[in-house]
């Protein structure tokens, strides 16, 4: 009987993970097969432009893993018991229950509404293509005067109300900030930052908690009144309580603790990157959430894997977080570097060739995953052993190589 890895999610680290994994075993041994809720790649980091009426390709996961050999089930995780190895599945073929013998959870994370009153109700988000479709349509409906309130001033936050103003510079866009804006910046970085928003024509509001949300404006805690026929809510990213739920140790996001491997410290045969994975960096910090992190862990799981499976040594992969890339609309953007306690440093890059870094790293990222067969091996690596007592594709039990 082959190894069956199943893994939950195809954006950024699951999609990649997928293929990894098909360019390195072998398919007489292993079976991989990957759910995903809807049919295509979505490159979430560039939702905010799709929802800004840019034009936006997705490509096929059919396509993106025709002739790998991994296999593609549509359907969305309704749960998953880490006791009995099996993945609970609902889609257009009715519920399901998977089987594995490893599993790669990289579901992501979505938007967190934090309690706020009205929010989930009202407020749009840029956290999934579906959401962002439902912004894109509802901001094409609004005519020159129109007003956008953006919440947040994270990354999201900002890349959202400068895309959109840069887009749309017949439309009023404001940002409720709850600290400073560009806090974590470098100086001189949060200074290009404010001149980006001074120029695009961006009203901020700092120390400007919101907490409330209705049809037609939002409430600040103070009781002041924003006005918006628009409020889009970038105040923060929650994982979903599958992984609590399916008993695996989670921290207290929800997100599943593992070890310098990726691997869950509960449960052997599961492993995690991205977003929902609790992976401490080489500072000793928890990675934050960003796609810089996912393509960190995912490449640690799928070396991990990997290696376990084939008896080979388990190789380190640098868990780092180097910096923040922001986009500042299509034709300006900031890039900052951090060191190891993650301050800022002095040094930051802006403006055009920003921008064409960031649309690079896009770009690359894109292409990895649309070939996930470049350079795959003529010779594959066989299955040698399996985690903790799994059977082999020989039919005997071994321990797993840690």
């Amino acid at each position: 009987m082959k190894h069956r890895i199943v893994v939950l999610g195809a954006g950024y680290a699951g999609a990649f993970a997928a293929g990894s994994l098909a360019r390195r075993l072998s398919p007489a041994d292993t079976a991989i097969t990957v759910v995903n809720a809807v049919p295509d790649f979505v490159e979430r980091m560039r939702l905010h432009q799709l929802a800004a009426g840019q034009d936006v390709a997705f490509r096929k996961l059919t396509d993106v893993f025709a002739g790998t050999g991994v296999g593609l089930r549509l359907a969305r995780v309704t749960g998953v018991d880490a006791e009995r190895r099996t993945v609970a599945v609902t889609g257009e073929d009715g519920d399901g229950h998977l089987t594995y013998d490893t599993l790669l959870y990289t579901l992501g994370s979505s938007v967190a509404h934090h309690g706020v009153p009205g929010a989930a109700e009202h407020a749009f988000d840029v956290t999934g293509r579906s959401s962002a479709l439902r912004l894109r349509e509802r901001l094409a409906g609004l005519g020159a005067g129109g007003t956008v309130l953006v919440v947040g001033e994270g990354l999201t936050g900002i890349e959202t109300a400068t895309e959109f103003a840069e887009s749309r510079p017949d439309l009023s866009v404001t940002l409720a900030a709850r600290g400073e804006l560009g806090a974590w910046l470098s100086p001189k970085a949060r200074r290009h930052l404010r001149r980006a928003f001074d120029r695009l024509g961006i009203t901020v509001h700092e120390h400007t908690a919101v907490a409330a949300v209705g049809p037609a404006r939002a409430i600040a805690a103070d009781g002041t009144s924003f006005p918006a026929d628009v409020t889009v809510w970038a105040a923060g990213f929650v994982v979903h309580p599958i992984a609590a739920a399916g008993g695996l140790e989670v921290d207290g996001t929800g997100r599943i603790v593992v070890d310098r491997t990726m691997r869950s410290v509960s449960h052997a045969d599961v492993y995690a990157a991205g977003d929902c994975a609790y992976a401490i960096g080489e500072n000793g910090r928890p990675l934050p959430m960003s796609c810089a992190s996912a393509g960190f862990t995912n490449m640690q799981a799928t070396a991990s894997i990997i290696a376990r499976l084939t008896g080979g040594e388990i190789p380190s992969v640098g868990l780092k977080y180097y910096g923040n890339h922001i986009s500042l609309g299509r034709r300006d953007a900031i890039f900052q570097m951090v060191d190891e306690d993650v301050r800022s440093k002095s040094w930051y890059l802006g403006g055009r060739t920003a921008a064409r870094l960031k649309a690079g790293v896009l770009k690359g990222a894109a292409s990895g995953i649309a070939h996930p067969t470049f350079g795959m091996p003529k010779r594959r690596r066989r299955l040698v052993t399996a985690p903790d007592g799994a059977t082999t594709s020989e039919g005997a039990t071994a321990e797993a190589v840690s």
